[in-house]
């Protein structure tokens, strides 16, 4: 087995990363860390590191701590900052680069992303459960429904017009009933995606198409497409799902006054995941359907993933849970951001591998 270099290691870390020399400068930034700075590493490299570092803690005493005692020196639940981004919470670790003690290397971990990745794999086994559970009652609903739909239409078969409301209702809500158990089934679905080299801009493109001439009508939808994006590893068919289900969404939160969404695709080197088989797994292609809606209710917010959570009245809470499923599905990543008058879903999915582009 041959070991990676320094360089690629550095290159692959999954949190920002900085190098600082004796004099407290940065001398190198990884792809993570230009993210988080909103800067290129050429911007990073030569500045002083309190100038593009805002933090809310002695900076300076921690660096000295870790030359003096030549020991990592770990910071945790302080508000960072940068030259262009708000202040968010994270955990930092100081410490000393073994052969040049007077070099160190700062790690950023943002809470944010930790928190968020935390909660949905805490409640991932629970949920599966519940689905298990609910596929399963779904199966043996719905052969005494159809029974009570067939009974129901030859009743009313021998009625008068006027009497046949009742029936008419009986057949209208056991379908209604029906439909919602058949979602139940599709979300129970375990056949892994068919992933092949796919264009991301060509789903979205489709599933934006779809949703204009229907669910989606009331709507000004916008394209910011990143046009030098490579292609995903994935299934088209189901992430046309995944697009309809969000664009419906969105369309359905604005209501018939209408609204604006926008479909933006980029590029993003800092996120990594472990995919179903362990190893970490690089997510750089992420596309955002947002929109400029009421916002997602407070109360259901950090569960808007999961089954049968539902901020609309009759709704089954199954879209978006089925939508998470699916990405899951792909070794993929979904989280949201909402407020009044702004809600982003990001998507974040694999690349595909070379030899497949080439071939």
């Amino acid at each position: 087995m041959t070991l990676p270099s320094a360089q690629t290691i550095w290159t692959s870390l999954p949190v920002p990363a900085v190098m600082i020399d004796a004099g407290d400068r940065i001398v190198q930034a990884n792809p993570a860390a230009e993210v988080f700075f909103n800067l290129p590493a050429r911007s990073l490299t030569g500045a002083a590191l309190k100038d593009r570092l805002r933090l809310d803690a002695a900076l300076d005493e921690a660096l000295a701590r870790v030359r003096r005692n030549l020991a990592a020196l770990f910071i945790n639940d302080v508000d960072i900052g940068g030259d262009d981004r708000p202040a968010v919470q994270a955990n930092i670790q100081i410490a000393p680069l073994g052969d040049a003690p007077d070099t160190l290397i700062l790690l950023i971990a943002p809470r944010d992303l930790a928190d968020r990745m935390g909660r949905a794999l805490s409640v991932k086994a629970s949920a599966k459960s519940a689905v298990g559970m609910a596929q399963m009652l779904a199966h043996e609903i719905k052969n005494p429904l159809a029974g009570i739909t067939g009974a129901a239409q030859l009743l009313s078969m021998s009625l008068e017009a006027n009497d046949r409301e009742m029936t008419d209702l009986i057949v209208a809500e056991t379908r209604r009933v029906l439909s919602l158990l058949e979602q139940v089934e599709r979300f129970g679905d375990q056949r892994p995606p068919a992933c092949a080299p796919v264009n991301l801009h060509d789903v979205l493109e489709r599933a934006r198409k779809t949703s204009a001439m229907g669910v989606a009508a009331q709507m000004l939808i916008r394209e910011e497409y990143d046009p030098s994006l490579p292609l995903a590893w994935a299934d088209a068919d189901q992430l046309q799902q995944v697009f309809l289900n969000l664009l419906k969404n969105a369309a359905e939160a604005a209501g018939a006054k209408g609204g604006t969404i926008c479909l933006r695709s980029f590029f993003d080197h800092g996120l990594r995941v472990r995919g179903r088989d362990g190893t970490p797994r690089a997510l750089p292609l992420t596309v955002e359907i947002i929109d400029d809606g009421p916002g997602l209710p407070a109360a259901i917010a950090e569960e808007v993933f999961d089954p049968f959570v539902s901020g609309r009245e009759n709704g089954t809470g199954l879209g978006l849970a089925l939508v998470s499923k699916i990405i899951s599905d792909h070794d993929g990543w979904i989280a949201v951001e909402s407020v009044p008058g702004r809600t982003v879903f990001r998507v974040s999915l694999p690349q595909a591998p070379r030899n497949s582009e080439a071939g």
